[in-house]
């Protein structure tokens, strides 16, 4: 007998009752980007690595532990994509955008690949729903995002929301941080964890970012990013706050954000469950501004700002039953000695428009309801006996137990309700 092969580690199955939940909050994003004007983008799942090299950050963990990459047939290194940010700017530089159209809005949906390890809500092929805003400097597009975001997860009946906001400066305003934070971690580097301590070198801003209680001790009172602000980075960040309050979006400002990828500037936040049902790890999305990346990858200098939620984790905190009811089959359609007639029902239902399935195996009519009864079918269609002599059909409502005898030519209607 042949060995069971198994799908890789961290690779997961989506049979069809669980693909039903992802549909439905694709669904909610696609209605509510189409709102706010955004178009989708789909970008290759493969990128040369030097892409995320420069975009990502090679001191980041994203980029050098975590990435699977791989030398193709002609030699050229490429890597699955590991977030979605840099394949959107690689697009947007390489079609030549920044001069012919410069401002896009686009969001964007897919697999992920991280090599990283595993916990609940966190696969090594994982999903995320994303948007980005390209040639945009002003506040109200950071604004603009973040409304987007909380937006979505109020479509999808969640309340207890928290947004966290901070700013993390310009480039200029960057390395006097970096050397402040240095300095601080320098001073207690005995007291950090092992990676805290590689990263005090290549990323400190990470260090923040750690959930190791030796970390979270040892960075009590570090210096915050917007210690070491300039005062048109101090500006934008009042003018975010500004217009967030004109937007009735409540926010907290929390100085340790910094979020965990290079190429962050200025405004950063995070959308967090405060329901407790995701436990300590209750981040459901977050983003920011990364201002220079389309020069870092070949364009002019061009403003962005964008975030990025990852599928598993929402679906964590969203009703089990949630998405169900949208994708229900109208109606099962049984033979009662028939089957024909069946079929062309089933036929014509579908032709109508209606959601409808039949089992080809057919059989005895009491073993056909029992897989109508498993199909979770609003109502059954009984094709055969009297009725079809009549030109009719039998049409059981599956929830109150309800029978009765409709003519063929207005089935579909009468489903339809």
């Amino acid at each position: 007998m042949a060995e069971t092969l198994q799908a890789p580690k961290g690779m997961a199955d989506l049979l069809p009752a669980e693909t039903a939940r992802w549909q439905h909050v694709e669904a909610a994003a696609r209605e509510l980007f189409r709102r706010y004007g955004y178009g989708e983008l789909r970008t290759p799942i493969a990128e040369h690595t030097e892409l995320f090299l420069r975009g990502v950050g090679e001191g980041t963990d994203v980029v050098s532990k975590e990435m699977y990459t791989f030398e193709d047939r002609g030699g050229r290194s490429l890597s699955l994509r590991p977030e979605g940010t840099a394949g959107a700017v690689r697009a947007y530089v390489e079609q030549g955008l920044a001069k012919t159209d410069p401002v896009q809005k686009w969001w964007y949906l897919g697999p992920m690949f991280r090599y990283e390890r595993m916990q609940k809500g966190r696969q090594r092929q994982f999903h995320q729903i994303g948007c980005e805003v390209l040639g945009i400097a002003e506040p109200t597009a950071d604004v603009e995002v973040m409304e987007l975001l909380v937006g979505l997860y109020r479509a999808l009946g969640f309340e207890a929301l928290e947004l966290r906001l901070n700013s993390l400066g310009c480039a200029e305003d960057r390395p006097r941080y970096r050397a402040a934070l240095q300095a601080f971690l320098g001073e207690r580097a005995e007291r950090l964890s092992e990676d805290s301590r590689r990263r005090m070198a290549e990323n400190p801003l990470r260090v923040l970012d750690s959930k190791d209680p030796r970390d979270v001790e040892a960075t009590a009172g570090a210096p915050a990013p917007m210690g070491s602000l300039c005062d048109a980075c101090q500006a934008h960040f009042t003018a975010v706050r500004g217009a967030l309050e004109d937007a009735k979006l409540p926010h907290v400002v929390h100085e340790r954000l910094v979020r965990g990828l290079d190429y962050y500037t200025r405004t950063v936040f995070e959308l967090v469950d405060r329901s407790g049902s995701l436990g300590a790890q209750d981040a459901l999305a977050g983003g920011g501004r990364y201002d220079g990346m389309v020069g870092e990858l070949g364009g002019p200098p061009t403003p962005a700002c964008g975030w990025a939620l990852g599928m598993e984790r929402l679906l964590l905190a969203l009703p089990a039953e949630a998405g169900a009811a949208r994708f229900r089959l109208d109606a099962f359609v049984v033979s009662a000695g028939e089957d024909a007639l069946a079929f062309r029902v089933l036929r014509g239902l579908r032709a109508a428009g209606l959601a409808a399935d039949a089992d080809h195996r057919l059989g005895a009519l009491g073993k056909q309801m029992k897989r109508a009864n498993r199909s979770g079918a609003r109502v059954v269609v009984v094709c055969g006996g009297a009725e079809s002599a009549r030109g009719a059909a039998v049409v059981k409502d599956m929830q109150t137990g309800v029978q009765r005898e409709v003519p063929l030519a207005e089935l579909a209607a009468a489903i339809r309700g």
